[in-house]
């Protein structure tokens, strides 16, 4: 059974970036996201980080530290799954071979 892809519409850090998902997955991309943009937000508002890029890769960092492999050991086959699924994901979308 193949799954329903739709495009999602996503706000981080005032702007919009539309991203394609399975139907079912749209909640829990939009609960990251929002994840994401507070963050974001809350290094911003430091003003001690200039530039968007900065901004990300400091928040991608706080993000996986706290839910990465070793905070709960039971999940980390999962995690590195997810984080696995994710990277082919992004893959497809950028048509990298």
């Amino acid at each position: 059974m193949s799954k329903t892809i739709q495009a999602v519409s996503l706000n981080i850090l005032g702007k919009e970036y539309k991203i394609a998902c399975a139907k079912e997955e749209q909640a829990g991309l939009i609960q990251t996201a929002q994840e994401l943009d507070r963050q974001m937000r809350k290094i911003r508002d430091t003003g001690k980080v200039a530039g968007a890029d900065r901004i990300a890769v400091l928040a991608a960092l706080n993000l996986a530290h706290d839910a990465g492999p070793g905070k709960n050991t039971a999940n980390d086959i999962d995690f590195c799954d997810r984080l696995i699924d994710l990277r082919q994901k992004i893959e497809n979308v950028l048509e990298i071979p």
